[in-house]
């Protein structure tokens, strides 16, 4: 498939908002209640919002992946590394989504590619979410055994390294 990668712009937080609302229903629809996506769509104003601001304030690098028509098909987040372990690369993966219509199309391969590169990185993944862990590790990333506990399900950090052979 072809797929234009290009950063978010402020003008694009409506249809980003859109977008991550949509692709968490259809990444966790197995994993979560029904209610969380329901109370998640109920404040999208607020999340429209956010996205603008963190946007604008620059303190992540977002990417979008577009069809040749202009439809946006997925996103990337990156930053510097949140968790105070010592050892972690510098860089996290703060998330990584695609529609599930473009499932198997390279469009993942694509927006991880052009957010980290071949770059030490690490990432937190809902436990139970076998295609984004198979992703993950298709991409040289292993679990290194910690968890966090969030409101939606617990969390396993995964780790690459080095360059994925």
């Amino acid at each position: 498939m072809t797929v234009r990668i290009a950063p978010a712009l402020v003008g694009d937080a409506e249809q980003l908002a859109d977008l991550h609302l949509d692709v968490w229903e259809e990444a966790y629809a197995d994993l979560m209640p029904a209610s969380v996506f329901t109370e998640r769509r109920s404040r999208r104003d607020e999340r429209v919002a956010s996205w603008s601001g963190i946007i604008a304030a620059g303190s992540s690098d977002n990417l979008l992946a577009r069809s040749p028509d202009g439809r946006l098909l997925g996103f990337s987040s990156t930053g510097g590394g949140r968790d105070p372990d010592e050892g972690l690369p510098s860089l996290e993966l703060m998330g990584l989504y695609v529609r599930a219509s473009s499932y198997g199309t390279g469009v993942g391969h694509a927006l991880l590619e052009a957010a980290i590169g071949d770059s030490p990185t690490y990432l937190w993944v809902l436990d139970g979410n076998v295609r984004a862990i198979g992703f993950y590790e298709r991409h040289g990333f292993a679990f290194d055994g910690a968890t966090k506990p969030e409101d939606v399900g617990l969390e396993r950090r995964m780790v690459r390294s080095s360059t994925p052979v």
